[in-house]
């Protein structure tokens, strides 16, 4: 249950979680960055723990979050996280299922290294010191495991004597529902203090599982209403980069090329709407999976339907300015996967 209201005491915070933007501009799991840096300024300390890869720091500060990469393979097999596990969001890819055991591996060390230097410091540290200086170290009060699976049960069996919760995302919850997956889930699921989602669909999907719904919380994301704001003098530039007149109706749909966004809906939709409006353009923008198969199903419209592809963060307001309107149809997959709430439509 949330505590009882009354003076703010700040608590150093744990995340593990196999995605957090790398950079300010990366769009992998930008929800994880905005959360832990709202739990900052309210004045506590979060720590985040994410797998290596390539290009980053052991250590780094985040906007006074304090992240750290722990290895689990040589380089070249660093393959595992940042939105590169799952096929078109419906299946776990072959690489990653090889390398998910050392991942578990490198991941339960990251978390029981953290929690016993915490304990060597009577359970509060000092903050970590920028990149290059040492380890100054940070105390564990709470654990937070984003995304049931893989990371909550990594997490449970060292939390045993902490708060422990686990943050639920989307994909995590068509994973959790797999026959398979179900006796992992429940343990963990036992042992948790708490549950937080981004929609009451996936929260009642994992009380289904057997959580209880009074310890569970629906906890939306946000938006950072400064950088996502109107601004018409800069409405032409991703106009002018696609070639899309100034006064061309645009249809702007956002989101990873996978089954769940719903694009294979919409694009039989789009002659009929094209030939309707004739000035009219659409822009669908995000990488993935499905997006060879998309940009060959729009081939005879090309010029009117543009596919710029993966859109760095820090772009992403200026393409909304240039939108007249936006869509996305996401659906339920096949397998039951669902978007649990798009940072696209907030």
């Amino acid at each position: 249950m949330p505590p009882a209201r009354g003076p703010r005491h700040g608590v150093d915070i744990l995340f593990l979680t196999q995605t957090y933007p790398r950079t300010p501009e990366d769009s992998s799991g930008p929800f994880i960055r905005e959360l832990a840096r709202a739990l900052v300024r309210g004045g506590d300390r979060v720590r985040v723990l994410a797998p290596h890869t390539r290009g980053l720091p052991a250590r780094r500060v985040d906007d006074g979050v304090e992240v750290e990469t722990f290895r689990y393979a040589p380089a070249p097999l660093e393959i595992f996280g940042y939105g590169r596990s799952l096929a078109a969001d419906e299946e776990v890819r072959a690489g990653a299922l090889l390398m998910a055991p050392l991942y578990a591996l490198g991941a339960w060390r990251a978390v029981r290294r953290a929690v016993r230097r915490s304990a060597a410091m009577g359970g509060r540290g000092r903050p970590l010191p920028l990149e290059g200086q040492g380890d100054g170290g940070i105390g564990v009060e709470c654990i937070q495991a984003h995304w049931l699976l893989p990371n909550g049960p990594l997490a449970r069996g060292l939390a045993s004597r902490l708060p422990f919760g686990i943050g639920i995302h989307g994909s995590d919850v068509f994973l959790a529902e797999r026959r398979l997956a179900r006796p992992w889930v429940r343990r963990t699921l036992a042992g948790a203090s708490f549950v937080t989602g981004c929609s009451p669909e996936l929260v009642d999907r994992v009380c289904a599982l057997g959580y209880d719904r009074e310890q569970a919380r629906v906890i939306p994301y946000g938006v950072d209403a400064d950088a996502f704001r109107p601004d018409p003098a800069r409405r032409h530039l991703w106009r002018q980069r696609l070639g899309i007149p100034a006064e061309a109706p645009l249809l702007l749909g956002l989101g990873r090329m996978a089954t769940k966004k719903g694009f294979q809906v919409l694009l039989p939709e789009l002659p009929a709407l094209l030939a309707a409006l004739p000035a009219a353009h659409v822009v669908l923008a995000g990488a993935g999976d499905l997006l060879p198969r998309f940009r060959a199903q729009a081939a005879p419209l090309a010029g009117r339907v543009h596919f710029p592809g993966a859109v760095l963060r820090d772009t992403l307001p200026d393409l909304f300015r240039a939108a007249d309107a936006f869509v996305l149809p996401a659906v339920h997959d096949r397998r039951g996967n669902v978007d649990g709430l798009p940072n696209v439509v907030l």
